[in-house]
């Protein structure tokens, strides 16, 4: 019998092209193999569960006889961002896409939230990478006390401001607001996300991890809410609470980047009470995928490998541990976008059974229904592969 679950998601960590990917322009976009084939990547404990075995990999280092159960899943939503990505993870399926908005945020748009947050405007609003907005526009920001707003290839609207000219706190607040505006008005947007930086110029700016994201609300029920109602206690680790607005929570730990988050999820594996523990290590993605940093990545995936072991070790014997991800983050293609890709599933558990391929599932929810009908839960999104796995 399972009676805990334990879900880590390696954000950003996909693992081949999916069958849409046209529609989003990732042609040829495979974060584990663009890592794989660009540097020397040595991740032997997620081999031994059966990485590489995952189909339609080019990785020729198969391991003969895995201890885990292996596949990949792709993705039903319309999107690549990490709530739409979470919230699939969970169970629910979100049939009508977040709208982007590549050429800007309407003017009127801007103006309404600076109006209501008491502030002069914003600077920049345009589509592109938060890290090269800091250097265009952050000496004037600050000059002019005026904060950073911008896009992605996602559905969000970032807000970035020095951590010394508008404090977290106030940029949490103009961040409330936006979200307010955009969803009494109707624009559409998934998240809108706090980006506080500090520095001194425009060759030392650096994002902190104050960093803050508030999600739309107009998500249905997912795993997490089926588990509350049954009287099961969920903890989230990392930015789980944010993706979920806190729905369906009972105990939320905000972590400072991946060895943090490593550390606090061994500790809550050790220590917590919880029936479901449910985990996002940001750093994949934030500080690698992002940035083009195949190395940085690679590195993150060592040391993550590196406490496997650990994780592992400390699993109760009625443990079910997940491993997956939320959507791709190529560092090896020019975009540094998110990817549509398909994500990993590699499941481990000292009662399941070893060296099972569950093969290409049509969606990510398939995570949650195995979990909800090892439960004997309520059913939502996907299909179980429990009969596979136990």
């Amino acid at each position: 019998m399972i009676d805990r679950a334990i879900i880590i998601v390696l954000d950003s960590f996909g693992v081949g092209e999916a069958p849409d990917d046209k529609e989003y322009g990732d042609q040829g976009s495979n974060t584990l193999e663009g890592i794989y084939n660009n540097t020397k990547l040595s991740i032997p404990n997620m081999k031994k569960l059966g990485l590489y075995n995952i189909q339609g990999l080019n990785i020729k280092e198969k391991e003969e006889s895995p201890i885990g159960i292996y596949g990949k899943a792709a993705e039903k939503t319309k999107g690549k961002n990490s709530p739409v990505g979470h919230w699939e993870i969970a169970g629910f399926i979100k049939d009508e896409p977040f709208k982007t908005y590549y050429e800007g945020f309407p003017q009127k748009l801007l103006d309404e939230i600076a109006e209501r947050a008491g502030i002069k405007g914003f600077i920049c609003n345009k589509k592109g990478s938060g890290t090269d907005f800091l250097k265009m526009y952050g000496e004037e920001s600050i000059k002019k006390n005026i904060p950073i707003v911008y896009t992605s290839a996602d559905s969000v609207l970032q807000i970035a401001m020095h951590e010394d000219v508008m404090p977290v706190p106030e940029l949490y607040r103009l961040c409330k607001i936006a979200r307010e505006v955009i969803d009494e008005k109707g624009y559409g947007i998934g998240t809108v996300i706090a980006r506080p930086f500090v520095g001194t110029n425009s060759d030392n700016f650096t994002r902190t991890y104050n960093r803050k994201d508030f999600e739309a609300e107009n998500f249905g029920k997912t795993m997490l809410d089926v588990f509350q109602e049954n009287n099961k206690k969920v903890l989230s680790i990392g930015k789980i609470e944010d993706l979920f607005v806190g729905r369906g929570i009972n105990r939320a730990i905000h972590t400072s980047g991946n060895t943090d988050g490593i550390e606090k999820t061994i500790d809550a594996i050790k220590n917590s009470d919880e029936d479901l523990i449910f985990v996002n290590l940001v750093d994949f993605d934030m500080l690698y995928g992002h940035r083009n940093n195949i190395d940085g990545y690679a590195r993150a995936l060592e040391e993550f490998d590196n406490k496997l072991p650990e994780i592992i070790q400390n699993l109760r014997d009625d443990d079910i541990l997940i491993l997956t991800a939320d959507h791709g983050n190529d560092p090896s293609t020019p975009s540094t976008d998110h990817s549509r890709e398909y994500i990993p599933i590699l499941v481990y558990g000292k009662k399941l059974n070893q060296n099972v391929d569950i093969g290409i599932r049509d969606t990510y929810a398939d995570i949650s229904a195995t979990i909800l009908d090892i439960f004997d839960m309520e059913k939502l999104e996907g299909t179980s592969f429990k009969n596979l796995i136990m």
